[in-house]
């Protein structure tokens, strides 16, 4: 069984709307938000979301540094065998955390760890495309959710397992 902790912006966690953008990290032990609509195509790769952590977008703008590494620690505490940072969608602030705290993960722990998001976040996807894996979404309310959802469930699995990822990332990824 692979272990997946997700990260999430308040919204996506359902820790409330822009109005709770400035909530400081936090965490569940559960699947929150779109952990919960991956559920069944995790159960086709043999993969449970073990841990969702969050924050609000805004407090992470502020607060770059102190949320990368407070995330970087949970992360390493839980020990998942990978790290899907999003959905992002569209929402920029949100994109740029998933990108930002992806980058760390890779960066100072032995755990993988990717983003999703949509192509309108066009000036995070120039900036981290080539430094870390980014799997296409729909814009929030977009058609082909279903379809990311099962992609980003079958990109965790494969870098859990180091399988080769060469033709999913050309098929998925940005």
């Amino acid at each position: 069984m692979t272990k997946i902790v997700l990260i999430l912006d308040q919204i996506q966690a359902g820790a409330g709307g822009k109005e709770k953008a400035n909530i400081p990290p936090g965490g569940k032990k559960t699947p929150l938000g779109p952990g919960v609509m991956m559920e069944s195509y995790l159960k086709e790769v043999d993969s449970k979301v073990v841990a969702s952590l969050y924050c609000g977008d805004e407090y992470f703008i502020n607060n770059q540094e102190e949320v990368t590494s407070k995330m970087v620690a949970m992360v390493k505490k839980i020990n998942p065998d990978v790290v899907v940072c999003g959905p992002a969608f569209n929402y920029e602030n949100f994109a740029k955390m998933s990108a930002i705290v992806a980058k760390s993960i890779n960066d100072n722990t032995d755990i993988k760890a990717f983003a999703a998001m949509s192509v309108e976040n066009t000036e995070i996807l120039e900036k981290y495309k080539d430094e870390i894996l980014i799997v296409k979404t729909p814009k929030k309310g977009g058609i082909g959710l279903n379809e990311s959802l099962k992609n980003i469930c079958q990109m965790a699995k494969k870098l859990a397992e180091n399988e080769d990822i060469s033709t999913l990332r050309q098929e998925v990824c940005f």
